[in-house]
Order: structure tokens, then sequence, then C-alpha cells
């Protein structure tokens, strides 16, 4: 069954409130993957990435220069980009953590790459193994290296609504933590809720911190995880505020290890279905969507969580 057998219109009034149009970011390929315990063939990851630009997503975050020591899933990562057909007019983002990943994007041909920083002292030490002040001193000569090799350069900041050590973090330590980075020269931030326990009122009141502090929604991008069901209200939230990217993973791939009922990413076809309910263009194929994360439920051996994906391809 498709997503026009199931009545939902072709073309729907837009609110006002909304963005006319929203950037999905794919990071299905690498946030998606990267805790997965199995070893994914490079060929299967590449057929991943091609049915997704199929569908017509334009910006597809390709793998990760992070130590394979660290993550062994995406040790494949020089040989996937250099037999990578990237399509013209789409990009191609990895993640790099300090100056040796930026080499090897370099080396790699990339035009895009991105950066992760916490916002809290306790993650960054886990995640990182640096204190809070030391991951900016690590991160912005890279980015400033980036620039200067013509590179557009995203900042992922994790944990601005919660942290598993800290509980609840303040907006204003996240805007401090965000300014850090777009000072340094990234070009975008992505909020990251990493554990998933984001509310609608708190993405509010961390939007308009940002604003106070004369960042516009046009610098920001979400990234929720779905822990307690949460991340399409906490999308919708800030699509209201005027956020106009959205991170998001093919059938909700991913999870998060510090939070045992994690499930995982905002998956991108509960984020689709939702866009086109609102009238909101993106760009994207429902239907070749959800064949896509069918066709990688099989192969992972396991359902997909994405309550779209089930509902139309079950």
């Amino acid at each position: 069954m498709g997503a026009r057998d199931v009545g939902l219109p072709e073309h729907l009034p837009r609110s006002g409130e909304l963005p006319a149009e929203v950037t999905i970011w794919e990071v299905g390929p690498r946030d998606g993957l990267q805790n997965e315990a199995a070893t994914v063939p490079v060929d299967v990851k590449l057929e991943f990435l091609d049915r997704l630009a199929d569908a017509g997503l334009t910006t597809l975050e390709a793998t990760s220069f992070v130590h394979p020591k660290w993550v062994p899933q995406l040790a494949d990562a020089e040989e996937l980009l250099s037999r990578l057909d990237r399509r013209t007019g789409a990009r191609y983002p990895v993640l790099v953590p300090n100056a040796r990943g930026l080499d090897r994007a370099v080396d790699a041909g990339i035009a895009d790459i991105a950066v992760f920083a916490s916002a809290t002292e306790s993650f960054a030490k886990r995640n990182l193994n640096s204190t809070y002040d030391e991951q900016f001193a690590m991160f912005e000569p890279v980015i400033a290296r980036a620039r200067g090799e013509g590179m557009a350069v995203r900042g992922y900041l994790s944990m601005c609504f919660g942290d598993p050590w800290e509980g609840v973090v303040d907006p204003g330590q996240v805007v401090a933590a965000g300014r850090r980075l777009l000072d340094a020269g990234c070009g975008q931030l992505s909020l990251g809720d990493t554990i998933g326990v984001a509310t609608p009122g708190q993405v509010d009141r961390l939007v308009d911190a940002f604003a106070a502090a004369g960042v516009g929604v046009d610098a920001l991008a979400v990234h929720f995880h779905d822990t307690y069901g949460q991340a399409l209200s906490n999308t919708l939230a800030a699509l209201r505020r005027g956020v106009a990217t959205v991170d998001s993973s093919a059938g909700g791939l991913g999870g998060c290890p510090y939070a045992e009922s994690a499930t995982g990413n905002l998956a991108t076809e509960d984020l689709v279905w939702m866009l086109d309910g609102l009238g909101v263009r993106h760009g994207a194929d429902l239907d070749a969507l959800v064949t896509t994360s069918t066709w990688m439920a099989q192969r992972l051996g396991r359902p997909s969580p994405s309550r779209v994906v089930r509902a139309l391809a079950g």
C-alpha cells in the first residue's frame, strides 16, 4: 500500500506559522548504523545511500572519520567514500572528530563536515575524553582549517535538554556552548536531544533563548531521539518557531547507549508523513523511503521501529 492509497491528499494549504520548506538532514547511514554490533557490508551501505538519494533526499550524512577503535562499524569510511556515487546537487557530510579526521576528509575530497561537541561537562568527559573547555580548544583549529579549505562546517551539540549525569540542562548553558561553535565558524548548529527526554515546552524555551542571544533560526537545526515518544512533537514545536532543518534517520535507525529504553532517531518516514499532512515541502518520496527502510531492516535482521514504515509496509 502506498502513501497516497490511505487518503493523504496530494496538496494541502500550508499553515502560516510553519516554514514553507524543510531540509531533511538524513543521518541514517552514519548515526543510524554506527552502533550496529554486526558489521554492515560496505556494499549494503553504498546501496543504502543510493536508495536514499533515489528517494529524493539531498543531504545524506555518509560516514564518520572517528577512529575505528571507537566506531568500528564505520572503519570503511575511505572505501565507502571512494566508491560512492555522489549525486549532482546532493551533499554528503561526514563527521570529523579532530585534526586527523580532517586530514582524512580533505584526502577524500569532502565538501561538508560536522564536529560533535557537548553542552555539558559530564558528556564531554565521557564521549570526547576532554573537559567542557578543552573540547572547544580541540575543535576551533579544525573548524578554522576546514573553512580555509572551502568546506561547510556543521556543529552538533549534544545533551541540549537533559544529561543522564547532570539532569535537566539549562537553556543558557546550551546557548553559551552553541555560540562558541558558531563563533568558531560553524555555519549551522544542530541541537541534539541525545537521550530523548525533551518536551515541546523545552524546545520553545531553547529556541527562544538562542533568539534572545542573537542567534536566528536560520542557523539552527534539531536532532531528536524518540525515547519517550516525543520526537515528532518536539519537531513540530521547532518548526513552529521557524526552524527549517530537521535531522532524521531512515527507518528510525540508531539509538542512544546512555538510555536503556532509547528507541533511536526520529524516523525520516514519520517526519515526512507529518510534513505532508502540514503541507510543508521536503522533496522526498515517502513510498521510496518506506521501500528502502524495509529493505535495510531485512538486512539488519529486525523490523523497522518507524510507525509509518510498519503501517505502509505491513
